[in-house]
């Protein structure tokens, strides 16, 4: 029995493989639009890591005062959006336009950052930044 999705995440089988088309003779290939999911500006200086628990492929990476997910690592199984207690998480397609560049500090910071494998307390006064709208500024790297 092979798990289709841990077969094609390990590199069994591509998903672009060719399949025959149901009602012709010609085939079609069938491909996944790899898509990532991104850590945005509301983490800063927050830090739940509730997220880092439920991830099956530990692509966190885990800076001085934010998390962010690993493009190359993540199986987009959506897990960790719902686990985040301040919304910080998105599909790659569904950042607002003013967290667009949070797409690439991810996959930057994520080169430069530690995996965070289990959850560890938020910072105590996580919920005090919780309200606050612009932290950009504050990212440490």
């Amino acid at each position: 029995f092979i798990d289709f999705k841990m077969a094609q995440f390990s590199g069994l089988f591509s998903t672009s493989m060719i399949a025959p088309a149901p009602v012709c003779s010609r085939y079609v290939s069938v491909s996944r639009i790899p898509m990532t999911y991104v850590v945005t500006e509301t983490c800063v200086k927050c830090k739940y890591t509730d997220c880092v628990d439920v991830c099956p492929v530990d692509c966190f990476r885990e800076g001085p005062n934010m998390l962010v997910i690993d493009p190359d690592e993540c199986i987009d199984c959506t897990l960790c959006v719902a686990e985040c207690p301040v919304e910080a998480i998105y599909a790659e397609d569904d950042v607002p336009d003013d967290q667009k560049a949070f797409i690439a500090m991810n996959a930057e910071l994520a080169k430069a950052w530690k995996p965070i494998i289990e959850k560890k307390d938020a910072p105590a006064d996580a919920d005090e930044w919780a309200k606050v709208k612009e932290k950009k500024h504050l990212i440490e790297k």
